[in-house]
């Protein structure tokens, strides 16, 4: 395993190595999860014994087709049809009905698989939506779009020629209605396949495929962290037509999108976009005071107080300023909360510490005569003590005349501490809660993704498994084949030895004839080369076999003339038949004058050589 904590910084060199793929080869991986995505770049990095990042980016720059093993190592395809059952069987019983209700029985409904990997899910999306709609309606309403960045795994895609080991998953009815066997692999069927639609198309990047009424994209955003997981699900939630159904994996979750999902099913993941768009935030209207009811008042001065009462004993600290700035009136609560008394009245606004904190009030004074409305500014932090702070919704309202012409405007301080601190304390336990989830979402997306690597795992060692039991039961076969070859061997070895033995004794037979024939015996091959000598021929002249073996018989040198043989010799070979016998004058290994008579017979009927016989008509070469 390479070592890459160095002092020079892993993760600096990490993000130079993910930022020279992205510029060179246009894959973007810096949105993924970095512990993952590091675990397999060095995994390959192990593979072809690079030590660190920098070495590795030298290999890249160097070879450009270690480009293509690196991203088959990064984006792992563990597909299936119909992964995980019980969520297709949520999806085609609760939520399909649903969703073609909806259509208009002349609209295109329109699908995308997103992160489709070698094509599995796209055509299970088919094959769901034919067993919904009938095949043929299928075929003329029904529109799948399956994207990935992987090249490779679109090129098998597209062919939608899979296994048997494949469609394990898929009931044999099923698979005979919508796959044409092809010797070993069962082809998608023709009619369907030109309404799924294959394209490279990278989801943190490239614009997404809208007016969707279901998309599905399982298993994919747990490689993405936070971030791209967040721009992902914007991009999604753009695709989907109000009411489109979002189908993500068992390890994956939108917990902070309540405002623009509804949940249809958490246990199965599946999501469905609401309507319309949200809102602005409400705004509580001004507070209005009723006047008394019931009670006439004489005269002004009697009017004057009973406002100036009120004005005193509201709950709230309240300041009246005038156009010109000037402090006209200023409550019990007032006084008692920022230290005021009535010698403040008629002094400038801008004078009082109140003015300027704790929070730049003479600007919400202008904005608010300048707009003619309430200016409203929600939990102002007011420090009491080092370690106590006060929290207040400041009203700012423009007062007009009866005649409509404006004359100041009133300050109102509402202590919301209380409260404040309940909603920070409820956004702090929702942000812990939020944070725990994400956690543990995190959490299970990592063991899904380890889970993934140890399936591909797990299905590479089967494959090498097979290949290895392949390789043994052709071992086999051929030692079956050499066993048998062997077992044939000994066979004709057996019978070659037989026919030796029995050869051998018709050599011993025929010598042992040939030696106990007192005459000469010689026989000649077709070239008239001594083949056999016996021993009646050495006593008669005195040459040994080994002398004359394979010697020319008419070249020989010894008591009997052959000149006058040739002819007879010749004759016999030509003929066939036995001639002679011929007188000849000889002279015996004793150097003893005799009469030779010499017979020549054919060795065979094919002219292969003679036998000659040659005797001592006298028996002088018999004596001693």
């Amino acid at each position: 395993m390479p070592d890459n904590n160095t002092e020079d910084g892993p993760d600096e060199d990490l993000e130079l190595l993910l930022g020279f793929i992205r510029d060179s080869r246009g894959f973007d991986f810096t949105g993924y999860k970095r512990s993952s995505l590091a675990r397999r770049i060095r995994k390959r990095m192990a593979d072809v014994g690079a030590a660190h990042y920098l070495d590795y980016r030298d290999l890249l720059e160097t070879s450009a087709d270690e480009f293509g093993f690196l991203f088959n190592t990064i984006l792992i395809n563990v597909t299936s049809f119909f992964r995980d059952t019980d969520a297709w069987t949520y999806l085609q019983q609760e939520v399909l009905p649903e969703l073609l209700g909806s259509v208009d029985p002349e609209d295109e409904i329109r699908v995308w698989s997103a992160g489709c990997s070698s094509g599995e899910e796209a055509y299970s999306l088919a094959i769901m939506f034919a067993q919904a709609l009938g095949i043929e309606e299928c075929a003329r309403r029904v529109k799948i779009y399956g994207t990935d960045v992987d090249e490779e795994a679109l090129r098998e895609a597209r062919t939608g020629a899979y296994t048997a080991k494949s469609l394990e998953a898929v009931p044999d009815d099923i698979r005979n209605l919508y796959f044409d066997q092809n010797g070993a692999r069962f082809t998608f069927r023709s009619d369907l396949r030109r309404r799924v639609i294959f394209g490279r198309h990278d989801i943190t990047r490239d614009a997404p495929i809208s007016r969707l009424h279901l998309l599905v994209c399982r298993n994919t955003l747990m490689y993405f962290n936070v971030e791209a997981q967040t721009q992902i699900v914007d991009r999604f939630h753009f695709a989907l037509r109000e009411g489109g159904h979002l189908f993500l994996g068992k390890a994956e979750m939108l917990l902070s999108d309540g405002e623009r999902f509804d949940v249809v099913s958490m246990r199965q993941r599946l999501f469905r976009r609401k309507p319309g768009y949200a809102g602005p935030p409400h705004q509580p209207a001004p507070l209005q005071l009723a006047p008394a009811a019931g009670v006439e008042l004489r005269d002004a001065a009697r009017k004057r107080q009973l406002r100036d009462l009120v004005f005193e004993s509201a709950p709230n600290a309240m300041i009246a300023v005038d156009l010109d700035g000037m402090i006209i009136q200023i409550n019990s609560q007032a006084r008692a909360q920022f230290g005021l008394t009535s010698h403040d009245v008629g002094r400038p606004f801008r004078d009082l510490e109140v003015s300027y904190r704790p929070t730049e009030l003479r600007s919400l004074i202008e904005q608010a005569h300048t707009e003619r409305r309430t200016v409203r500014v929600n939990a102002v932090e007011r420090p009491l003590s080092a370690d106590d702070l006060q929290y207040l919704d400041i009203v700012v309202q423009p007062l007009t005349a009866s005649d409509g012409l404006l004359v100041g405007s009133s300050v109102t301080f509402i202590d919301t501490t209380t409260l404040t601190r309940l909603q920070l304390e409820v956004k702090r336990n929702r942000e812990d809660l939020e944070t725990a989830y994400e956690e543990l979402q995190s959490t299970n997306e990592e063991l899904e993704t380890t889970n993934e690597e140890l399936q591909s795992s797990i299905e590479e060692l089967e494959t090498t498994n097979e290949e290895l039991q392949s390789t043994n039961e052709e071992l086999e076969t051929t030692n079956e084949e050499l066993q048998s070859g062997n077992e044939e061997l000994e066979t004709m070895n057996e019978e070659i030895r037989i026919r030796s033995t029995e050869l051998d004794e018709a050599r011993t037979f025929l010598e042992g004839v040939l030696a106990s024939v007192a005459a000469g015996v010689v026989v000649l091959d077709s070239e008239l080369r001594v083949r056999s000598w016996n021993r009646g021929a050495e006593e008669l002249w005195g040459l040994r076999g080994d002398e004359v073996q394979r010697q020319p018989f008419f070249q020989l040198d010894f008591g009997l003339p052959t000149g006058p043989l040739v002819e007879v010799v010749q004759g016999c070979l030509d003929s066939g038949t036995r001639a002679g016998p011929a007188e000849l004058p000889a002279v015996n290994r004793k150097g003893r004058a005799i009469r030779c008579a010499v017979t020549c017979s054919p060795l065979d009927s094919q002219g292969d050589g003679v036998v000659l016989l040659m005797e001592d008509l006298h028996g002088v070469g018999q004596e001693d």
